[in-house]
């Protein structure tokens, strides 16, 4: 009797986890007597007991024990990719920033190549993209980033928010949906030039789908391609719907292009798709604009802006419900300072140090990035005195860096004095929600303003 290929899966799941010990132990022998004064790190033992026990959807919590023990660098090698980890704010300082040109370059891992492919703004690298991150900060700054035009666009997306909560009637509801329907908003009106209503069927049909693909990402299958990419794209799972789920949101983007296209009508862009299809006009075949790019740049703004904003804004809802005498602080300093006859502006941060503290302080406890987006060493280079190899893929422990106790007088307390000095609000080197450098992420770039009072 032929049992169906879903009953066999769990059987396949062990038969991948088997064979991926016996290629762990065979790349650890022979990468051994190659490896010239790497990071301490775990032995192959350890890997193959610390791969049963990590839990894939929260990597970074499995971390901190391999930091606990052998301390703010280490090697490991997973998916036969040598990586290293840096704890702490001098090591992450010297790989953001003093060597932040070195580390600068995504790695191109078996799952990027099969999903996301090496464009646009997040996972390009090189040439291309400087190309991208230049044209897309300049055309962003353009359309309000950073003025007074992108304050109206959140005001007025901040009162259609509002009034969609305000339809609940003070019933218990999950406000997921509508925080990602005003983030999206604020990022749909300079990416594709208009707003959706709530209601709207395909946006919501969109930002599903855009949920789907964020949860789907650390499924146990997504982890597998990296190992046994030609194995996995033969077989079912939750891989193979992300793929799907991805393909939906390229489809949007490539229809809003198209639109964009027939109703070209103006000497001037109206939004960052039309400003790059202007780009794309001048014909230059030599440089590294064209349509795949101009997709996946779009994703890259919609998705990063719209998860990094929108997960923030629901951590700061629950710790005001959980601390309701710091919410009573901020809202007396909304009173005092914006009272109830206006809308806020970005003029009024400078007079709401509690609040821009407590909004810090959401960004620190929610732990948004805990491993940031991995980097690769470009070059040869040496860190902490070890040697890293050009190829290596490095990941920043933030999570640790915000819990820090030499950093933090209440590490794993939601306290937003940790912003404050005499009643002032006060920066903090060791504060870095998303990373830091030149090729930060772009999660806060978009709607960076959206997490402040306005």
């Amino acid at each position: 009797m032929q049992l169906p290929l879903g009953n066999m899966l769990p059987s396949l799941q062990t038969l991948l986890l088997f064979s991926a010990i016996l290629l762990i132990l065979a790349s650890y022998v022979q990468r051994r007597r190659q490896r010239p004064n790497y990071p301490p790190g775990p032995s192959w033992l350890f890997k193959i007991g610390y791969f049963f026990q990590m839990d894939i959807k929260k990597p970074h919590i499995s971390i901190q024990e391999i930091v606990r023990k052998y301390g703010n660098i280490f090697f490991v090698e997973m998916f036969s990719i040598p990586m290293i980890f840096v704890t702490g704010l001098p090591l992450i300082k010297e790989v953001l920033v003093n060597q932040g040109h070195v580390f600068v370059d995504r790695p191109r891992t078996p799952l990027q190549s099969y999903i996301f492919k090496s464009v646009g703004l997040i996972m390009s690298n090189g040439q291309e993209w400087k190309d991208q991150r230049r044209f897309t900060l300049t055309t962003l700054r353009n359309f309000g980033l950073g003025k007074k035009t992108l304050e109206l666009r959140i005001q007025e997306e901040a009162t259609y928010l509002t009034e969609a909560i305000r339809e609940e009637k003070g019933q218990p509801f999950d406000p997921h949906f509508q925080i990602n329907n005003a983030v999206s908003n604020i990022i749909c009106s300079v990416t594709f030039g208009n707003r959706f209503e709530y209601h709207d069927s395909q946006f919501r049909e969109l930002l599903k789908t855009l949920d789907q693909a964020t949860v789907l990402q650390a499924s146990w299958e997504c982890q597998f391609v990296e190992m046994f990419p030609r194995i996995m794209s033969l077989l079912p799972g939750a891989h193979k719907k992300l793929l799907r789920e991805w393909k939906k949101l390229e489809s949007f983007v490539v229809h809003v292009i198209k639109q964009h296209k027939e109703d070209q009508n103006s000497e001037e862009a109206q939004d960052f798709i039309d400003a790059y299809l202007k780009e794309l006009s001048k014909g230059n075949m030599s440089s590294s604009f064209n349509e795949d790019n101009l997709v996946a740049c779009t994703l890259d703004l919609f998705f990063a802006g719209t998860e990094t904003t929108s997960t923030t804004l629901r951590w700061a809802l629950l710790y005001m419900a959980l601390y309701p005498e710091i919410q009573g602080k901020i809202q007396a300093e909304i009173d005092r300072v914006i009272g109830q006859s206006r809308q806020p502006t970005m003029a009024d941060r400078e007079n709401m140090p509690y609040t821009h503290a407590a909004i810090h302080e959401v960004q620190r406890m929610g732990d948004i990035v805990p491993l940031n987006v991995p980097r690769i060493a470009t070059v040869d280079t040496t860190l902490a005195g070890y040697h890293v190899p050009k190829g290596t893929m490095l990941l920043t422990n933030l999570t640790a860096l915000h819990r820090d106790p030499k950093e933090w007088a209440t590490p794993d307390t939601f306290n937003p004095e940790h912003f404050l000095e005499d009643g002032q609000f006060k920066k903090r080197e060791a504060f870095l929600p998303f990373s830091a450098g030149e090729s930060h992420s772009w999660g806060r770039q978009p709607s960076a303003r959206g997490h402040e009072p306005s």
